[in-house]
């Protein structure tokens, strides 16, 4: 605990000392105000304004410190003030002291308890983000809550304290109307427990509950009023009927049929999706067969003499169409019908909530479903910039037809799928401009990250436009011309400039594919984004229809598609009688460039962005044996760890090889393995997977029990003496004395 604290823990109990030892909290009975009251009246009658601040003032102390008492203090201001300045005073002062409390709280245990229960509290920081203000006020309104749990409580969460504020100063206005009132009646009152008679805080609770009933009743009825609209089928035929057949419709139909449910896949082009087709696989060959090119003009720092080497595309492209080829038949249709699933090609749209209507060769066909899945996927995103219809502009899904290789050309977007791709072409002989809007590539990872990737892209030649806005396309010849750009100039204004480019590649993200379905005329929303709107169970509006995958977001990641599909199957499935959200707390993302930038969990501006409290262990891979022996000691493992204890918040590693490291501590979140286990775990020698024991070494060396260690430096010079300097030793102390 810091001087702060525990400076502010002195204060605090100091005053409930005082208070007690003073007698005040056996002089805060309802008889001791009876008898006084007459004072108090004479004297608000001389001083006003002094009773008036000093009531105000005694309150707030006493609910920011939660002495008892506050009841009493606000049945004797409705006697001295009335309801109406009394209702005033007493509302002000008791939600100001609220606060107070609540931030006390907040000093205090919240930076304590986020350290050590993290996981939890980042469940419940998640739920006051999303309706910690509904929560609030109906707790406010039911009188059976006490008011100083709650100051507490709420207190150690992420709340805004103005959110807490004006919340609070709605919310308990009724209860301390009632309070102010039955004080304008103190002489008759016999108990507080009168005040509140059984039929008053009856009132109270269904006040408190109406807000819920309300929200569930409006639910309700907007899902009975979207279902009303059709006729339910009396039977159906499917028990799923999942609309994608990418990365998360395939996993959520294996994972249906798996459990002996009844599914359908409705496709409309290719099994497999994006992942297959267009995204991972292709770019994944495309990235290796670019590395063998590197690796070939390197080869010269090993002894080995190979020259510049000579570039095939056509062959390239062949291994790229190849590799496609031969992951196919885990995503063919043979396959899952094998599974027990029918695939039924064609367009899906949604007649109703129960019934999806396909459209293929093979005609029409409406099937009837009990859940619906969309895992539509997404597409490349286009901007809206000027001049870009003029020519053949360059995605990642049409990149993998192209049959020449690109002379010079523009990659417009810094995150991954720019980087790898622009990575690529430069090492098979582009000349690449990467334009970036922001001044840092890949915007989700740290600076330091995106710092090392920088250097290393330059290095191979690549000509990066960082903080560059483009402004228009003026086309030429073929797929030629000229991106115009916008960027600060050597004075600061900015400047136009051109890049000349043979074609053009836009990488500025993915677009959720949402139209066609007849999801719009169900009433599924969407977010700002352009994804579905779904819960963390990844359910609709619609209560039987659900999303997974890229058109779900926010992760348009393959893995994330997997994970999401799981979660959607069963909670479809099995939702009556349990449900599971999703947790994207130990999701690891790499991104495949040289150097491989990997990530699971927070990194630093994420932790930094949350308020979250954490502790960094680093350590370079130029330390490891493993690095040395291969010549790629370039980057580096950063750890965030609970300051003081060994649980990971995040880790982040740059450099060969980082996705594969990476998977240990994505094992050690998941599980909640610590990094003192991590040490302890036998890893083989030289390897890369050392790094993660050598990280964990770092942190444990930060940490080692130094008081501890003295002891034993102590103990181990007693022992090297031996036994007869040790007893020796009294014996010449005797002879002295």
């Amino acid at each position: 605990m810091n001087k702060r604290r525990l400076m502010l823990a002195a204060i605090i109990a100091l005053a409930v000392a005082v208070f007690f030892l003073s007698g005040a909290d056996q002089a805060l009975t309802l008889d001791n105000l009876k008898a006084e009251q007459a004072s108090f009246q004479a004297w608000l009658s001389e001083e006003p304004v002094t009773v008036i601040g000093g009531f105000f003032a005694i309150y707030v102390v006493m609910a920011a410190l939660s002495l008892p008492g506050a009841t009493l203090m606000t049945v004797l201001g409705g006697a001295l003030f009335g309801l109406g300045w009394g209702l005033v005073i007493i509302s002000f002062a008791s939600t100001l002291g609220a606060t107070l409390a609540a931030l006390i709280a907040r000093t205090l245990a919240r930076g304590p308890l986020e350290r050590r229960f993290a996981p939890q509290l980042e469940r419940i920081n998640a739920g006051i983000r999303r309706e910690g203000a509904f929560y609030l006020f109906t707790m406010r309104l039911i009188p059976l809550f006490p008011f100083f749990v709650i100051n507490l409580v709420l207190g150690l969460t992420r709340m805004r304290l103005w959110t807490f504020y004006w919340v609070s100063q709605v919310g308990m206005l009724p209860g301390t109307a009632v309070f102010v009132n039955a004080g304008r009646e103190l002489g008759n009152l016999e108990s507080l427990s009168g005040i509140l008679s059984p039929g008053l805080i009856g009132s109270f609770v269904l006040i408190g509950l109406f807000p819920w009933l309300a929200r569930a009743g409006v639910a309700l009825a907007k899902r009975r009023r979207l279902a009303q609209r059709y006729a339910r089928p009396d039977a159906f035929e499917h028990d799923i009927v999942v609309i994608g057949g990418g990365s998360a419709g395939l996993v959520a139909s294996y994972i249906a049929a798996a459990v002996k449910a009844k599914v359908a896949l409705v496709e409309r082009d290719r099994l497999g999706g994006d992942c297959l087709n267009t995204g991972c696989v292709p770019s994944k060959a495309l990235i290796r067969a670019a590395r063998a090119a590197s690796e070939v003009r390197r080869a010269s720092r090993y002894g080995v003499q190979a020259g510049e080497p000579v570039i095939d595309f056509a062959a390239v492209m062949g291994h790229v169409h190849g590799a496609i080829r031969q992951v196919e038949p885990h995503d063919s249709r043979e396959r899952y019908e094998g599974l027990g699933v029918e695939v039924v090609a064609g367009e899906a749209r949604l007649e109703d909530p129960w019934r999806v209507r396909v459209t293929g060769e093979q005609g029409e066909r409406v099937l009837t479903t009990r859940h619906v899945i969309i895992a539509s996927g997404a597409r490349p995103r286009v901007p809206d910039l000027p001049g870009l219809d003029d020519i053949e502009v360059l995605t990642s899904d049409n990149l993998w037809r192209l049959d020449s290789l690109p002379e010079r050309l523009v990659v417009l977007g810094g995150g991954p799928i720019g980087c790898e791709l622009g990575q690529s072409f430069a090492r098979l002989g582009s000349r690449v401009s990467l334009v970036q809007r922001s001044a840092q590539l890949l915007p989700r990872e740290d600076e330091e990250a995106a710092e090392a990737l920088r250097s290393g892209l330059e290095a191979e030649g690549l000509s990066l436009w960082l903080g560059t806005r483009a402004l228009r396309v003026e086309a030429g010849a073929g797929g030629a011309g000229e991106l115009v750009v916008e960027r600060p100039g050597p004075g600061g204004e900015p400047a136009e400039e051109r890049l000349a480019f043979d074609r053009l590649l836009v990488a500025v993200g993915r677009q959720a594919n949402v139209s066609g379905m007849g999801l719009e005329a169900l009433g599924v929303e969407t977010r700002d984004d352009g994804t579905l709107a779904v819960d963390e169970t990844l359910q609709s509006v619609l209560p039987n229809v659900w999303a997974c995958g890229d058109v779900a977001g926010p992760f348009q990641l393959t893995h994330a598609s997997a994970h999401q599909a799981w979660h959607a199957t069963v909670n479809a499935l099995f939702g009556e009688l349990k449900r599971f959200r999703v947790s994207y707390r130990a999701l690891p993302a790499v991104t495949y460039c040289d150097p491989e930038v990997a990530r699971v969990g927070l990194n630093e501006r994420e932790a930094r962005e949350r308020g979250v409290d954490y502790e960094v262990t680093r350590y370079a891979l130029a330390e490891l044996d493993r690095a040395i022996a291969d010549g790629q000691t370039e980057g580096f493992v950063k750890v965030l760890t609970v300051p003081g204890k060994d649980r990971i918040l995040g880790a982040t590693i740059v450099g060969h090889g980082a996705g594969e490291m990476l998977a240990e501590f994505t094992l050690a979140m998941t599980h909640g393995i610590g990094l003192n286990k991590l040490l302890g775990t036998v890893h083989p020698y030289p390897t890369w997977s050392e790094a993660v024991k050598a990280t964990a070494g770092v942190w444990k060396n930060a940490h080692k029990p130094e008081r501890v260690l003295g002891w034993l430096a102590h103990y181990f010079a007693w022992r090297r003496r031996g036994r007869r300097q040790r007893r020796s030793r009294p014996q010449e102390s005797t002879a002295r004395s």
